[in-house]
């Protein structure tokens, strides 16, 4: 930064990773990446060919099927769709159907009207998309941020199961949903770029491993996802976010990790569960503007929401609101926190610390931050109301390092990566950054990581590596192939 920029307390902008949107057609007609003055990838350039990916996601708040397309020799990820639908609107049980678990806010599930959600979902974005569903489409990945109803973990899975029943009802085939056992079992025009002949995917992801053992929280898959979405936005910036680093996802329950510098794989040391944008949207049911079962702040939310808010007011506020909000180290007597299931045994076993965020004990003190949302938008009005929210989230994160670095959980040269609603929007970035920089090598937030993490997830499972433009391994560092393989040759 200069001398100038320092003398008028002026730092670096945060830096946004955004996804380009292109048609099917732009992928389908655009034949080689042009080669820039000392780049390229050898002698001779390779055609382009994009990888297709759907990310199926079945959230407390939306639940969205968003379509991307990773150009195979840039590592850089696009857009093609992005469908999503408000989870509340998932219909009722029907007579003899079995509810298997519920939202934060009490969405009663069931495995037919996921199932059908879903399907819904999907048609949508393939309609609008405009691809074919066998000819375009490579992979399908299916997650969910729906943990608070459920008694364990491990009882997640039905709900993946009925994520992959609409997907099958929506005419996906099987075997885009599971990963090719060899390299001849791939599209002939994929062939060339998977390593399936030298490596296997042995459950690391982008050189990640998770804990080891007994799940240690109920939406480790979703901080799986985002920590590789967010090294995939990355390619979209400057930022080497490769290991060490932290993600953090703000839906409406948080998910994220923090990784080691281990190699070839680094370990997960942390995690992150508990509630985010559950936060906000408690918030702003205040305002009596949205439904009170599932309204969520941004049912309200606009780009020019924040223009008369009262931002000295606001933090104010803020402050009124975390007086109610527990961040911590989950203690081991607790199998929820935060809502989320966890295992505190399994995560102590595993190396893991297990950080969380929770409003009263498992969310009972919501309906407090909904009077609070009540008392601003009465005394400040709406604008100072989202004003309130984004210091309210940036403390989130503040509160979350204080822990991690009390646990002496963050590695030196790490790089925090924030996505999700309720951590990306407005002058949140902003604030976040302030209070991260002190901790942290680079900041980066990334628009859409969990989707992102999907396409990544699809590649690793197949082996679709690229080389010289790795995802995986380190800050600076080389492609871990090498590694990977020789540690495979091990194990034989």
């Amino acid at each position: 930064m200069s001398l100038f920029k320092k003398i008028l307390g002026i730092g670096p902008k945060p830096v946004m990773a955004k996804s380009k949107f292109i048609t099917i057609e732009d992928a389908k007609m655009a034949t080689f990446t042009k080669k820039a003055v000392g780049q390229g990838y050898g002698t001779s350039l390779r055609p382009d060919v994009y990888y297709i990916v759907a990310s199926v996601e079945l959230g407390n708040t939306t639940t969205k099927c968003i379509l991307t397309a990773t150009n195979l020799n840039t590592s850089r990820t696009y857009l093609l769709d992005k469908t999503v639908k408000m989870t509340r609107d998932i219909r009722p049980p029907r007579k003899g159907e079995r509810v298997f678990g519920e939202t934060v806010w009490h969405v009663e599930l069931t495995k037919e009207s996921v199932s059908e959600m879903v399907r819904d979902t999907i048609l949508e974005s393939i309609k609008r998309s405009k691809i074919d569903l066998e000819k375009d489409l490579d992979f399908v990945v299916r997650s969910t941020g729906v943990t608070a109803g459920f008694a364990s973990p491990e009882e997640v899975g039905e709900l993946i199961i009925a994520l992959a029943d609409g997907c099958l009802d929506a005419g996906i085939p099987p075997r885009k949903m599971s990963p090719a056992i060899s390299k001849e079992a791939l599209p002939k025009r994929l062939q060339e770029f998977t390593l399936l002949d030298k490596v296997m995917f042995d459950g690391a992801v982008v050189s990640v491993v998770p804990p080891t053992g007994r799940s240690v929280v109920a939406n480790e898959m979703e901080g799986e996802l985002v920590t590789a979405g967010i090294k995939a936005g990355a390619k979209w910036t400057e930022i080497d976010f490769r290991n060490p680093c932290v993600s953090m996802d703000f839906g409406t329950t948080l998910a994220g990790r923090i990784v080691n510098n281990d190699q070839p794989y680094a370990r997960t040391i942390g995690n992150f569960c508990g509630l985010a944008g559950a936060i906000s949207d408690a918030v702003i049911r205040g305002t009596e503007k949205v439904d009170q079962r599932g309204g969520a702040a941004l049912d309200l939310y606009s780009r020019d929401i924040l223009k008369k808010a009262d931002w000295k007011a606001a933090l104010e506020y803020a402050k009124q609101v975390h007086e109610h909000v527990d961040i911590r180290k989950v203690p081991e007597n607790r199998d929820r926190f935060g809502t989320v299931p966890v295992d505190p045994d399994a995560a102590n076993s595993a190396g893991t610390t297990l950080i969380g965020c929770d409003v009263g004990v498992n969310g009972d003190k919501l309906p407090e931050l909904t009077k609070i949302g009540h008392k601003i938008y009465e005394e400040a009005g709406i604008h100072t109301i989202f004003a309130t929210l984004d210091h309210v989230s940036a403390l989130v994160v503040k509160r979350l390092i204080d822990e991690a670095v009390e646990e002496k959980v963050i590695e030196e040269g790490s790089a925090l990566g924030v996505t999700g609603r309720a951590g990306i929007t407005g002058r949140k970035p902003e604030f976040i950054m302030e209070y991260a920089k002190p901790y942290f090598k680079d900041v980066l937030f990334v628009s859409d990581a969990l989707a992102l993490g999907a396409a990544v997830m699809a590649r690793c499972m197949n082996s679709m590596g690229t080389t010289k433009i790795p995802l995986g391994g380190r800050q600076g560092g080389p492609c871990i192939l090498g590694q990977r393989r020789k540690l495979q040759q091990k194990g034989k």
